[in-house]
């Protein structure tokens, strides 16, 4: 794992830059290097599997989850919060101070209980301003099997 990084986290590359699934601790925040996927943006929730390949979060998702830190596109690049507090996170209207489930809409956390979809290692740390919330993340996943 790469410690600090010179460049904006939320540079978006459109030819990849660093291996894919690359690590770096930046301030004692975790970002792993990954491509886009259709509809990305900055703040978004995905999930990934061990290729690194993502899916903006939606019901009944499984896999690791991250918050992307540009407007990752499809065939583009960039970094993916994995650890850490984060204060771009798309969420709907959240409370502070709570477990977070997946949205209705894809690629948002609420914190309205759903049954089989509870983000494992996600509490929202202020209430959303406009559909924005500061989170922290502890490595997050999702089964599909409980909340």
């Amino acid at each position: 794992m790469k410690i600090g990084y010179n460049g904006p986290l939320t540079v978006v590359h459109t030819t990849q830059k660093e291996d894919i699934g690359s690590m770096i601790d930046v301030g004692g925040k975790i970002y792993v290097y990954m491509k886009g996927v259709a509809s990305g943006a900055a703040g978004a929730w995905v999930t990934f599997d061990e290729n690194f390949q993502t899916a903006l979060l939606v019901a009944d998702a499984v896999g690791m989850v991250g918050i992307m830190m540009g407007a990752l596109v499809a065939s583009t690049w960039g970094w993916v919060q994995r650890y850490g507090v984060n204060t771009i996170a798309k969420t709907d209207t959240v409370a502070a101070d709570l477990p977070l489930y997946i949205d209705g809409t894809a690629g948002r956390a609420d914190d309205a209980v759903v049954t089989g979809d509870l983000i494992v290692g996600a509490v929202s740390e202020t209430a959303d301003s406009t559909n924005v919330a500061t989170v922290f993340l502890n490595w997050p996943y999702v089964t599909n099997a409980l909340g």
